[in-house]
């Protein structure tokens, strides 16, 4: 896969977050990839909760077994 370069114009509040992950030993990279993992990880968090909802009434019991 062919590298991509993306452009990011952090505001102050995303500096300050930089900076605060630097000082930890994170690059900018590893704390922008970090990022994208956690806001993956929600999106598939709220999925499943609308999943369970929409599911919430179901009750397997009443399946016939598939064995």
């Amino acid at each position: 896969m062919a590298t991509r370069t993306i452009g990011f114009r952090p505001s102050p509040e995303d500096e300050r977050i930089l900076a605060a992950a630097a000082a930890a030993g994170e690059s900018t990279t590893d704390t922008i990839r970090r990022a994208l993992r956690l806001l993956d990880h929600e999106r598939w968090l709220e999925q499943m909760r609308r999943d369970a909802d929409r599911l919430r009434d179901e009750n397997l019991a009443d399946e016939p077994d598939a064995w």
